[in-house]
């Protein structure tokens, strides 16, 4: 078996790093702060013209037909940009979802117009208390009363956010007969694969914020002298970041499993993506907490732009499913079903 990335899949994953490092540096993220606004035009433009918001919608409905392992790499660099713009729950998430449940005219109108890259769809799951870029997007897909509801107009009220670029909405309805797309019990199937998408997608995030948090950590301390010498020659120091590195480097190959499995929809894929969620937090907590700690007192400062990261961090590892949740769904597989090197890349289909 082989897990490697397709050429094309690391081309695009670099196309996208490429730009956002281009486009979506610290200093444009303090421009973005200091002005208020949501998004940069300019960025999301450039985004959108990549075609990556129809990534995972089937081609038969206007997308690019690709697969969650096609997309991970492209959150993993979201994250390692912390990217203002919702990139990953419009084209990992709410996209492929409405494309699922997209029968009337209506929500095919919406879809149309998300594909064209015209508007965003916020996704409004269970599994997460609020709705994250509301106020920007062209629709809400929520679920309220016992249906799936697709707004285009809504009643949303602002709710503080410790991340200032994630910008998170209590929405109150309208939610009348004419917006509901879907039955809850319906949609069941694919808004539990809509929750493991975020699981998952918010994972590669994490990742790639752990891995530039050690790289600014790392950076730092090869240029800050104390006693004439940098403090990165004392092991001490060496050993913080040493530790960051390798927790960051165990969560990366989880996180790719997770999202080559994510098609299973099984029990085993569930406990593989909570498992990869949980550990892609633990690393991205970890390497945030110690690039603030190498920097000293000053890494807790608005100076220093660590601060973006550990509170991108903080807000992602509770998105999609807190760590108890994830730990129920590792426990269900692990006192549910047989352990052993022969169940590694287990199925239900096949190890019934």
């Amino acid at each position: 078996m082989d897990f490697r990335f397709t050429e094309e899949q690391q081309m695009t994953a670099e196309a996208v790093r490429g730009l956002l490092a281009d486009h979506c540096r610290p200093e444009d993220l303090r421009r973005l702060m200091e002005t208020g606004e949501a998004r940069d035009p300019e960025r999301w433009r450039r985004i959108v013209a990549m075609g990556l918001h129809g990534a995972l919608v089937a081609e038969d409905k206007g997308g690019l037909g690709l697969g969650p392992a096609d997309f991970v790499q492209v959150a993993e660099a979201c994250g390692e940009a912390c990217l203002p713009e919702p990139l990953v729950e419009n084209a990992g998430v709410a996209l492929p979802l409405l494309a699922d449940l997209a029968e009337g005219p209506r929500a095919h109108d919406f879809l149309a117009a998300a594909l064209a890259g015209e508007i965003t769809i916020a996704p409004g799951h269970p599994a997460n208390p609020l709705v994250a870029d509301a106020d920007t997007a062209g629709a809400i897909l929520i679920v309220a009363d016992g249906h799936v509801h697709l707004l285009d107009t809504a009643e949303i009220v602002r709710q503080p956010s410790i991340d200032p670029f994630r910008r998170l909405y209590r929405v109150a309805g309208p939610f009348r007969d004419d917006t509901a797309i879907a039955t809850t019990d319906a949609a069941r199937p694919h808004l539990d694969r809509a929750l493991d998408h975020g699981a998952v997608f918010t994972a590669a995030q994490l990742v790639g914020i752990a891995q530039r948090a050690i790289d600014f950590a790392v950076t730092y301390a090869g240029e800050r002298r104390q006693f004439g010498r940098p403090i990165g020659a004392n092991q001490a120091v060496k050993h913080l970041l040493a530790e960051a590195q390798v927790k960051a480097e165990f969560a990366r190959p989880l996180v790719y499993a997770a999202a080559a499995q994510l098609g299973q929809a099984d029990v085993y894929s569930r406990a593989r993506i909570s498992h990869a969620k949980i550990t892609a937090s633990e690393a991205a907590d970890l390497a945030c907490r110690t690039a603030v700690q190498v920097h000293g007192a000053m890494g807790y400062s608005w100076e220093v732009d660590v601060h973006f990261y550990l509170k991108r961090a903080l807000a992602l590892g509770q998105w999609w499913g807190d760590l108890r949740f994830h730990l129920e769904r590792v426990e269900e597989r692990v006192f549910s079903h047989p352990l052993g090197a022969d169940r590694t890349f287990a199925s239900e289909a096949a190890h019934a």
